[in-house]
C-alpha cells in the first residue's frame, strides 16, 4: 500500500465518500480479532514522547515535496517520521564510549 492510499479521514470525508459511492468495503475483510486471550493482561500503556512546539523555516521545495507527498494531509507528520528516522539512523552510528 503506498502512502497516498493510506491517511486520516475525519467522520464528514467517510460521509461524503459513501454517498459519492466511493467508499467501499470488501464483504471478505476478515473481522478484526485477537487470538490470545491474555493480551490484554500483558498489554502495557506507553507514554508518548513530549514534543515541543518550533518554528522552523524550510525552502519552499522542501515544503511543497511533504506536502504533494501526502495530497496536503499529513506533511507535518512526515516531515517528523523522516527527521525521526534520520536522528535514529545517526544515533545507532555512534561509536561507543
Amino acid at each position: 500500500m503506498t502512502d497516498a492510499a493510506t491517511g486520516s479521514l475525519s467522520l464528514s470525508d467517510i460521509r461524503r465518500l459513501k454517498d459519492e459511492g466511493r467508499l467501499s468495503i470488501s464483504p471478505d475483510a476478515p473481522e478484526a480479532e485477537i487470538d490470545d486471550p491474555d493480551f490484554w493482561d500483558r498489554a502495557q500503556v506507553t507514554d508518548r514522547p513530549k514534543r515541543k512546539s518550533v518554528h522552523l523555516r524550510l525552502d519552499a521545495e522542501v515544503f511543497d515535496f511533504f506536502v504533494a507527498s501526502t495530497q496536503g494531509k499529513g506533511h507535518i507528520r512526515k516531515m517528523q517520521a523522516v527527521l525521526s528516522a534520520y536522528m535514529r539512523a545517526h544515533r545507532s552510528n555512534r561509536p561507543s564510549d
